[in-house]
């Protein structure tokens, strides 16, 4: 449609033949929720598109940042709304109404790895703040409605990374940092920090907030809160012995998402525990490895929907510290919302703790197969579609929902 003539909404498509740039329009919405204007995402229509206002600032926008649209007349959007509230139809329309003020948990310091999430928010253009240990502990996340946690290591043993660098340079650097941080905070050890900085978060959650985990931050997290008040370190890591027996000791109640898992022992191996099934995938071959979203159904269970929007169900798959989840792990309140069936592999999870929500995400990077300490970082211009990463902004947008009544 051309001349200045202004219909009365933007559809912005979200299928696959549809939208140039996926990860962008994320972007888009999010500014036009920021401009005090309301957006209807339509669940699994055309890849879970958006209708907003048609505006020439939203157009022009748009077109800058390179995100296709399509300008409707009222009477085509009355008709694709009515096709989405059908009852034969697995769709609906949801209400985003206000951005929600972003923090992402990261250490101040440049780290020998990069951050999907960081990555994508700043190629989607969506705005964001670092917060680290001092703004938790200091109930600094009141200020938030979305926290990211990505590659850390909740348990005080520096990410499982001394078999392999305990010589390099940035490990030992990492360490002496992470051990002063915590000294200044008040504690002796890292890991009574770094416990303490978890309680936090899990109050957060309790108290309405929204957390989204990628990589070692979902079952380190886990594993941090099971094991308040007991030792699990060896003295490589914080200079004394390890509870005896504390695999015994451990009180799954506290945790969000995970239960009766075995903490691996070894502090030379790359691993936390048996809820990571990197090492259990000697058949997946990169070639076949692939997860598949599962369904839901979009007018009964929004949220989990709302979080598997995307252009296709079958996303390719990646590795990280902790890639994916054993299902006999995961507590039966926690749902799967995504799996590699062929290695019987849970990869998306969502749960709900008190008022707030947490969606837990695994591997590392959804365009770096197998990302290594210092590879470099994957550039989001070349992969302006990929389904792995509009995962991560479903969860960004999904607290700008209008939250209905549970269903009961």
């Amino acid at each position: 449609m051309h001349g200045s003539a202004l219909a009365s909404y933007i559809l912005i498509p979200m299928d696959a033949d549809g939208q140039e740039n996926h990860l962008k329009a994320y972007g888009i919405t999010f500014w036009v929720l920021e401009q005090n204007n309301k957006v209807k995402w339509l669940l699994n229509y055309r890849g879970g598109s958006f209708l907003m206002p048609d505006t020439e600032s939203i157009r022009r926008e748009c077109q800058i940042r390179g995100v296709t649209f399509e300008v409707l007349t009222d009477g085509v959007a009355e008709e694709i709304l009515e096709e989405v509230a059908s009852p034969s139809k697995n769709q609906d329309a949801v209400v985003l109404e206000k951005a929600p003020k972003i923090a992402v948990y990261s250490p101040k310091g440049n780290q020998p790895w990069d951050d999907a999430v960081t990555m994508v928010l700043t190629y989607a253009e969506i705005p964001y703040d670092v917060v680290y240990d001092e703004e938790v502990l200091n109930d600094g996340l009141l200020l938030y409605d979305w926290l990211h946690l990505h590659h850390e290591d909740f348990t005080g043993q520096f990410g499982k990374f001394y078999g392999a660098y305990r010589t390099a340079p940035w490990y030992i650097e990492d360490k002496k940092q992470a051990e002063a941080l915590a000294n200044s905070l008040g504690y002796e050890k890292v890991s009574d920090e770094k416990l303490a900085v978890a309680l936090k978060i899990r109050n957060y959650v309790i108290g309405g907030g929204f957390m989204f985990a990628m990589c070692s931050a979902t079952d380190s997290f886990d594993i941090a809160l099971s094991a308040e008040g007991v030792d699990i370190c060896e003295p490589m890591f914080d200079g004394d012995p390890s509870d005896p027996g504390y695999q015994s000791k451990l009180n799954f109640d506290n945790t969000l998402a995970f239960t009766n898992f075995i903490l691996e022992r070894n502090p030379n191996a790359y691993e936390f525990s048996s809820i990571d099934m990197t090492a259990k995938r000697p058949t997946v071959q990169r070639e076949t490895d692939y997860f598949t979203l599962m369904e839901f159904s979009a007018k009964w269970d929004p949220v989990p929907t709302m979080l598997c929007q995307n252009h296709t169900a079958i996303i390719k798959g990646f590795m990280g510290q902790t890639t994916s989840y054993d299902p006999a792990t995961i507590k039966p309140t926690v749902l799967v919302m995504a799996e590699n069936k062929v290695n019987g592999e849970a990869r998306y999870i969502h749960g709900i703790k008190g008022k707030g929500f947490f969606t837990f995400y695994g591997g590392h990077d959804p365009e770096d197969y197998q990302h290594r300490v210092g590879d470099p970082k994957t550039e989001l211009e070349l992969h302006p579609t990929s389904p792995g990463y509009r995962l991560i902004l479903n969860n960004v947008l999904f607290p700008a929902a209008r939250k209905k009544k549970q269903k009961t």
